[in-house]
């Protein structure tokens, strides 16, 4: 078994899966190494000897949860380059998908991210930085391609914020089930659901680069006219 290209020994990941449901239940503040230890039957001087200390432990439990949804889920069809943007969206958007409505995965994993989104540590800044961050660089790229004429940092974050909110809306399935009066995961549905947010996000991103054309051919003719206004006057 590895984790982020490193092999996982036996006594680590049972220290991982035992950190990850003690943390889930108690937090990181009230969650004890001593216990953790206790549930993994190891000693206290595992965990110094595997992660360094409690924060230490805490960070690769994070990114533990997120590499095994990785290595079932890979992203390499959203960034081969050969593929057409349009397809890579789609690609991107669907095993995104997977990825957050596999139920295979720990079931702390949920929880725990839970925990954080209420109360952040430095552990979760950190899993931003080095995990989230290059998962948005994938779909960042896709977007400009998309829309093709230049824009702002912050507008290409929107508009990856608005695709990936709509993905994590079939997080709620208890309302979604009741609202569709119909059971739409099974993976014909999960299909479905990836061709919808692939087309609805196309319209807009396609609309956008429409409308941006539109203002820049809109701003050309203004200039130019203040122009020829200026050599009348």
């Amino acid at each position: 078994m590895k984790r982020a290209g490193h092999p996982v020994s036996e006594i680590q990941y049972r220290i991982l899966e035992a950190a990850g449901e003690i943390f889930a239940d108690s937090g990181f503040r009230h969650a004890t190494v001593r216990e953790i230890c206790r549930h993994a039957g190891v000693n206290l001087a595992a965990i110094c000897y595997h992660f360094g200390d409690k924060e230490g432990l805490y960070f690769e439990v994070l990114r533990y949860g997120h590499d095994l949804s990785i290595k079932k889920y890979p992203m390499d069809s959203a960034q081969n380059k050969e593929l057409p943007p349009s397809e890579r969206l789609r690609n991107f958007i669907r095993f995104f998908l997977l990825r957050i409505l596999d139920e295979g995965k720990p079931a702390w994993f949920d929880k725990l991210i839970a925990k954080e989104l209420m109360e952040p540590t430095a552990a979760f800044d950190r899993l931003l930085g080095e995990v989230v961050r290059p998962f948005y660089k994938v779909l960042e790229s896709i977007v400009e391609e998309i829309i093709e004429d230049p824009v702002s940092e912050e507008k290409i974050l929107f508009c990856c914020e608005s695709i990936v909110s709509q993905c994590l809306r079939y997080k709620v399935k208890p309302v979604i089930t009741r609202m569709f009066r119909q059971d739409v995961y099974s993976p014909e549905g999960i299909e479905r659901i990836a061709d919808h947010i692939t087309q609805f996000s196309l319209m807009g991103l396609r609309h956008l680069s429409a409308r941006l054309m539109h203002l820049d051919g809109k701003e050309s003719s203004l200039k130019g006219r203040a122009g020829r206004t200026q050599k009348q006057g």
